[in-house]
């Protein structure tokens, strides 16, 4: 059972420059008074309010709150929703275990149009979503098992939190 985790977790070691990049490029957008607004679909609907929580409600002693809201979806869609909330200097975080979802990926699509920060935790090769074009982050958890691909974007989101504190922590680095 654990053998078939090690691949597709131990990749995301590799993907490590991409994702203190997307925590950087994040914490760049708060330090400028940006929100994140996570969205996604099934059960990654719920790690998107995971993510919001972890941001909004810092657990450790001492990490600021920052804003950040989830999503909802239904019958009006990512794209509207990112319409009435989403400004420039926000991030769109959307979370698919397999990218082929058309909802996050309009999402995606609508947040890299109005020029918000986009980052997309994935699974699988990506699918519709990684072939999008134009998104600032993509970061796949790469196994077609949808329990491995959540498992890792739980440590990928928590890596997310802990860097953009770390980054906001020291705002030379931020300019």
């Amino acid at each position: 059972m654990f053998t078939r985790r090690d691949g597709p977790i131990g990749l995301l070691a590799t993907d490590a420059p991409a994702l203190a990049a997307a925590c950087h490029a994040m914490a760049r957008r708060f330090h400028r008074g940006g929100r994140l607004l996570a969205f996604g679909t099934g059960c990654s609907a719920a790690d998107a309010a995971h993510v919001v929580v972890e941001f909004v409600h810092p657990v450790i002693i001492g990490k600021r709150a920052l804003p950040a809201l989830s999503l909802p979806g239904g019958s009006t869609g990512f794209r509207a929703e990112l319409g009435l909330f989403g400004e420039p200097e926000d991030i769109a975080l959307g979370i698919a275990p397999d990218g082929g979802d058309a909802a996050l990926a309009d999402g995606l699509a609508a947040a890299r149009d109005r020029g918000l920060l986009t980052v997309a935790l994935l699974g699988g090769e990506g699918g519709l979503v990684a072939s999008l074009g134009g998104l600032d982050h993509v970061i796949a958890v790469r196994s077609d098992d949808t329990r491995i691909v959540r498992e890792g974007q739980v440590t990928v989101y928590h890596v997310l939190w802990e860097l953009v504190h770390v980054f906001l922590d020291a705002p030379e680095v931020l300019a």
